[in-house]
């Protein structure tokens, strides 16, 4: 009857969220049901459903290619650089811009940085290609100039090591400095004001103040990026690596490695493996990652 009653009385409240609901139902968990293909032999006569089931054998042939191992290494590193990264200069443009002086400076300079965000992976991938070419890449022919020795950076993977983080930091972190700048602005002033009249200086206002009170949104942003860490970014290490054999042994991630396979073979079940691994490593991760949160602050945690 309690629960009766708390529906009637903000009947209002829960039907502003029954549309909320209803997306969740319906892109969220009714495409759940999609695990069962990774145990079935997926036939388009059979279906999702329809198709016999084979149990592990999917798993065991991802983990018999002989790369199970490396594309989770490179997808767990890879997403760990890219998070440090993303939230560090992140952090760090949302201090500077909050800390500018001249309005026009401030909405060009976070513009400019938030103009990337809107480029596709594409558009970047032809960018770097510009820029990296052995032949005419704009590097290459500036070394030239100098009469030095261009660098064939498609076939040494020890450059993507420091370009895949430097493009992903460069697309993404005009977007994550507003987050952090809204954060910012949300702050109380007063605060700020009081560490002012007591003869803070700017460097000590932004380490003893500002960086402390962001604390909660950094640990809550950093949490809901660990709940992908096992998602590699397709997107970008498939449009500026492609199919490069050479690189492949330091830039393969789980998704481009389930891409090639259900595209040189049309195996859903491998396929769907592949994904439900991936999200069975993210679920344990975050679990994890919330775990420690809990015991450090349990005001900080996500549940």
């Amino acid at each position: 009857m309690g629960f009766f009653r708390e529906l009637s009385r903000n009947r209002i409240l829960y039907l502003m969220f029954v549309p909320i609901t209803i997306y969740f139902l319906v892109f969220n968990y009714y495409p759940m049901a999609g695990i069962v293909v990774a145990f079935k032999n997926f036939n388009y006569s059979g279906g999702m459903f329809g198709s016999p089931w084979i149990g592990w054998e999917n798993f065991e042939y991802f983990f018999s290619s002989g790369k199970a191992w490396l594309v989770t290494r490179n997808t767990f590193l890879y997403n760990i650089v890219f998070l440090a990264s993303y939230m560090f200069f992140s952090v760090l443009v949302a201090v500077l811009i909050a800390e500018m002086a001249g309005k026009i400076f401030k909405k060009t300079a976070q513009t400019m940085l938030f103009l990337p965000y809107f480029l596709s992976w594409v558009a970047v991938a032809a960018i770097v290609y510009n820029l990296f070419n052995f032949e005419f890449g704009v590097v290459n022919t500036l070394l030239k100039q100098f009469n030095l020795e261009p660098i064939d950076i498609y076939s040494n993977v020890t450059y993507w090591y420091f370009i895949l983080p430097f493009f992903y930091v460069w697309k993404w972190v005009g977007f994550g400095s507003i987050l952090y700048l809204s954060a910012i602005m949300g702050l109380d002033s007063s605060i700020n004001e009081a560490a002012k009249i007591d003869g803070a200086n700017i460097f000590q206002r932004i380490r003893y103040v500002t960086l402390p009170l962001l604390k909660p949104t950094a640990i809550i942003l950093i949490l809901l990026g660990l709940g992908r860490i096992m998602r590699g970014e397709f997107d970008m290490f498939y449009q500026l690596i492609g199919n490069n054999g050479i690189l492949m042994d330091g830039t393969d991630i789980i998704d481009t490695l389930v891409f090639r396979s259900l595209v040189l073979s049309p195996d859903f079940g491998m396929a769907s493996a592949g994904g439900l691994y991936q999200s069975v490593l993210c679920f344990v991760i975050i679990l994890f990652a919330n775990w420690i949160v809990k015991r450090y602050d349990r005001d900080y945690s996500l549940f």
